[in-house]
């Protein structure tokens, strides 16, 4: 039997607000365990909860960013459970009446184009504090720094199918999320963190199958992988007449499989109430409307306009928006240029391969967008060719010098008199009689060697369109 898989993620988002969702306490991250706490983040007897303007601000962006309907009157609930991380008993967030519904978010993957996947909800809530496990001393400490820090939860409707779906849908979302502002995306210090409810069911069949819940997964390679690795698991275990346990499970990159964590609880679990300390929350339009005003331009509006303003494919705006932060030192860099085409190639090319290799974000790039530019310069300019641009470019990485200082050092500077030229090519053609005969019978492919004569005679500073016009005007008279 064949089974589709049916797949909803829940997403928790850090909002990049200075002070916690109820209380003043900082929320810079890496401050010393428990320095970032108070009596009401820490839950002390007697202490009431003020509501972050600021958060709901961003809750609000966040909506409109994804196409969801606000509701101009949400609710705060208390989510009771034990957990060491959790000193009140309870987390503040919001069940019955989420602050926002119905949106959606359009993604594309090679296999199966463009699809709507649709968003059920966006909803406010307090994180949890954080355990330290100490391996040696074989105990557990608890840090409330992560307390209180405002969160958004977006959850998606049980629209994806594939794992490439769900990595599609989670790489647009984290890009939105940075566009706007409200999140600033660092999956390592647990900003963006993604939970995947994963079931089976057979082939045309519409009821969905029991789901098992993947936990905490903080990057979207673990996102795939535990995906594709919990499809198979579950194939298996009903393929052999088995009953997929509703349950949450770990994911373990180390051994690239799930492990069983806890049964899954249900929403009665918690015991979901009013807080009694909370108000209701209004949002009202002239609210929503100087939110709306604010609004920068998203990944698809940006992708547009670089189409349409720089004259790109769309496989090319696509790319150099893919993330604020490039789309922004692409625009930087092409200040003062003229051809914006191989401003764009060397950027997705050179650069972007550079920082693969290092593993470093465009925000890391030791290449600042103004020395780029410099160098884009010189070689739109003439004063260097391309070979000679990337022995700069490399040297730009290593030590950080400028690319004019670069060029005059290594003496790069490229040799565009065309008399002198004319002199080294009929040089190399008279040095080189049989091929010249050769490539007048016929045998084109000779070219090569002739322009590989004269780069090597220049020692690739030659200007390639002035030589390949004076090889082709001699060769033609030879």
């Amino acid at each position: 039997m064949a089974f589709e898989p049916v797949i909803g993620l829940e997403v928790h988002a850090q909002l990049k607000t200075k002070t916690k969702i109820f209380c003043n306490c900082s929320t810079q991250f890496g401050k010393s365990p428990n320095a970032n706490t108070c009596p009401v983040c820490t839950g002390m007897p007697g202490v009431l909860p003020v509501l972050n303007r600021q958060a709901v601000t961003f809750a609000v962006k966040a909506a409109l960013a994804t196409d969801c309907t606000i509701a101009r009157e949400s609710r705060f609930d208390r989510k009771n459970y034990f957990y060491p991380d959790l000193p009140k008993g309870y987390q503040i967030t919001q069940y019955a009446a989420p602050i926002a519904e119905h949106g959606h978010l359009d993604i594309e993957t090679e296999e199966r184009g463009k699809k709507t996947i649709g968003i059920t909800r966006i909803h406010m809530e307090e994180d949890a504090g954080k355990l330290i496990h100490d391996p040696i001393l074989a105990k557990s400490m608890v840090d409330l720094n992560r307390t209180g820090v405002p969160l958004i939860e977006i959850v998606s409707e049980p629209d994806i199918r594939t794992a490439k779906e769900a990595g599609a849908y989670l790489r647009k979302l984290h890009a939105i999320l940075k566009y706007i502002d409200v999140c600033d995306g660092n999956m390592e210090e647990g900003s963006f963190r993604c939970d995947a409810n994963i079931s089976l069911r057979p082939m045309g069949r519409e009821k969905f199958g029991t789901r098992a819940e993947l936990k905490n997964l903080n990057s979207f390679k673990n996102v795939e992988k535990a995906i594709n690795y919990e499809i198979q698991r579950q194939t298996y275990v009903l393929e052999e007449g088995g009953t997929v346990i509703q349950e949450t499970r770990l994911w373990d990159p180390n051994k690239n499989k799930t492990t069983s964590m806890r049964g899954k609880e249900e929403a009665h679990d918690y015991r979901y109430f009013p807080d009694p300390d909370l108000v209701p929350l209004i949002v009202d339009e002239g609210w929503i409307d100087s939110v709306a005003k604010e609004m920068p331009e998203l990944p698809e509006q940006k992708q547009a306009r670089f189409v349409d303003q720089f004259h790109l494919s769309p496989y090319d705006a696509q790319v150099l928006t893919a993330t604020i932060d490039l789309a922004n030192y692409f625009e930087e860099t092409i200040q003062g240029l003229t051809n914006i085409k191989q401003a764009a190639n060397w950027t997705m090319t050179t650069l972007l391969a550079m920082l693969n290799t290092k593993g470093l974000d465009i925000t890391q790039s030791k290449v600042s967008a103004k020395a780029f530019s410099s160098l884009l310069q010189l070689l739109e300019r003439g004063n260097i060719n391309a070979t000679a641009a990337k022995t700069v470019f490399e040297e730009m990485v290593t030590s950080g010098k400028a690319p004019r200082d670069i060029v005059k050092e290594k003496g790069l500077e490229q040799v565009s008199d065309q008399t002198e030229l004319e002199k080294i090519v009929a040089a190399i053609i008279c040095d080189n009689p049989e091929e010249a005969a050769a490539y007048g019978a016929g045998k084109t492919k000779l070219f090569s060697f002739f322009m590989g004569q004269v780069m090597k005679k220049t020692r690739g500073k030659a200007d390639p369109k002035i030589v390949t016009s004076l090889i082709k005007s001699q060769l033609s008279k030879s």
